[in-house]
């Protein structure tokens, strides 16, 4: 029915004139009867032909002008989204650039400044070494943002795994899969790190003896390696380290520990004369245990109100930064040299950020929870893997910005964000993910949040996109809180 409204207008012209070529041919016959009869008097049917071939041209002007109200005949419009399109990239544009973008040769200095400062503590803890406690490995491990290419704002936070060693007399069998129930939500993502004797001393079970008692906790009454314990550790171990290289340091930066929520953070102010980048750094310090196959157990701060026998400090969180790092560099190589898959996680970053400022403290710490950096670059690798690579090019940066909100509202709607590594036995086989991490039961990033708090997500989220370009525009030049992921 709205084709046939508005071809309308067409079928009224083409009827008028078939009209005026009927009265034309008409006129012509008579006229030449009228030559044959030259007794006959001319009659008014000339006049009246004329007045009617004037109407007819100015009903058909009238016609070809005419446009047919909008309650009975719509016009065909594109969508509003279409016709704001290329004002939105440009203002996504000039926000990435402006806000987002980080400096290479600024984050290269930062990266370099701090990995020099923490070599220096963490050679000082592996020479510091006692038979019957822990020690640093000697080396640290880049994870986190900065280190991944998606970093925003500006590289004055960084991510650090420090790997620690038990002593000889112990082996560490870790535990991926709690036995004989379920995974609580709260645990999800963790692992048993127990302790074994070394088959190579069986004679030391005095020192073996007061290691437990100094970093285990006990779990269905066996010996487990305490995150809690070992943090504790680790904060009084970096602090005896700093103070032994402070005095080194004094000429190039101001270096200070501090801890912030039950994590070590290490403060780094460069002195001008020192490097060109005259930026405060905060390193996040996180001790780690290497469990073989790029896998480490990073420990975690201990939360009351568990029930005992799920005593949260016996658990560590599994982290697989090796085999993501891996995962992004294969991209990086597969995806078109323009790719925009980094870009789109930036942006959503930033939108995260903006929501969270617009919000109620209570619902804005839950939205950031939810939308935490590691839950968007999750659902990024899982629309990343569908494919196909080639639509990642920068030329569709707004298609596949919208495919990121949508792919996260289906998630959201669902209550189900699947880790990428743990529990997926469809994972990529070239990240070689050892076989005991795709055979735990598959861990539920959104698992324990209400279903109503998902709801409000998902709709705020689809809001935030509409209004993505107003509110870049607005906090162009303002600064937001930076997440250090």
């Amino acid at each position: 029915m709205p084709a046939v409204c508005a071809n309308v207008p067409v079928l009224w012209l083409l009827l008028t004139c078939c009209c005026a070529v009927f009265l034309c041919l008409h006129q012509l016959i008579t006229q030449q009867q009228d030559r044959g009869a030259p007794d006959s008097e001319p009659g008014s049917f000339p006049l009246f032909s004329s007045s009617v071939a004037f109407l007819l041209c100015y009903f058909v002007i009238k016609l070809w002008c005419w446009s047919p109200p909008a309650r009975q005949c719509p016009p065909l419009r594109l969508p509003a989204a279409a016709h704001s399109q290329p004002d939105r990239r440009g203002q996504l544009e000039a926000y990435y650039q402006h806000q987002l973008k980080l400096s290479p040769h600024v984050l290269g200095h930062s990266k370099a400044h701090v990995t020099k400062i923490v070599s220096e503590l963490v050679k000082v803890g592996k020479t510091e070494h006692e038979d019957c406690s822990l020690t640093f490995r000697g080396d640290c491990v880049q994870i986190g943002s900065a280190y991944e290419q998606h970093k925003i704002y500006s590289p004055d936070c960084f991510d650090l795994l420090v790997p620690i060693k038990v002593p000889q007399l112990l082996k560490l069998e870790p535990a991926f899969q709690l036995p004989g129930r379920e995974v609580p939500f709260h645990l999800a993502g963790t692992a048993l790190c127990k302790l074994k004797a070394s088959s190579k001393s069986q004679s030391s079970s005095k020192h073996r003896r007061e290691f437990n008692q100094s970093f285990c906790a006990h779990f269905q009454k066996e010996p487990a390696l305490s995150s809690a314990e070992v943090l504790r550790w680790f904060h009084n171990k970096m602090h005896r380290c700093l103070n032994v290289i402070r005095y080194q340091c004094e000429e190039r930066c101001s270096v200070t520990l501090s801890v912030l929520n039950q994590q070590l953070i290490l403060k780094l102010l460069p002195r001008s004369d020192y490097v060109c980048c005259h930026i405060a750094m905060s390193v996040r310090l996180i001790p780690a245990i290497h469990v073989g196959d790029s896998v480490f157990l990073v420990s975690q701060p201990c939360s009351a109100g568990l029930p005992r026998p799920l005593r949260q400090e016996a658990f560590w969180y599994v982290y697989l930064s090796k085999h993501e790092q891996k995962f992004l560099n294969w991209l990086k190589v597969q995806t078109p040299n323009n790719s925009c898959h980094l870009k789109c996680l930036q942006i959503m970053k930033a939108l995260r950020d903006l929501g969270g400022k617009e919000f109620e403290q209570e619902f804005a710490v839950q939205w950031n929870t939810i939308l935490c950096t590691y839950n968007i670059k999750t659902a990024l690798f899982h629309l990343l893997w569908k494919g196909p690579l080639e639509a990642w090019d920068e030329q569709f940066l707004m298609e596949r910005l919208e495919d990121l909100v949508r792919f996260w509202r289906e998630r959201l709607q669902k209550q189900e964000l699947m880790h990428f590594f743990l529990g997926n036995k469809n994972v990529p086989e070239f990240l070689t993910v050892p076989r005991k991490i795709k055979e735990v039961l598959p861990v539920n990033l959104l698992a324990g949040f209400d279903a109503a708090l998902l709801d409000l997500v998902s709709f705020q989220l689809l809001k935030m996109w509409n209004h993505a370009h107003l509110l870049m525009k607005l906090n162009c030049h303002k600064h937001l809180p930076r997440n250090c992921s």
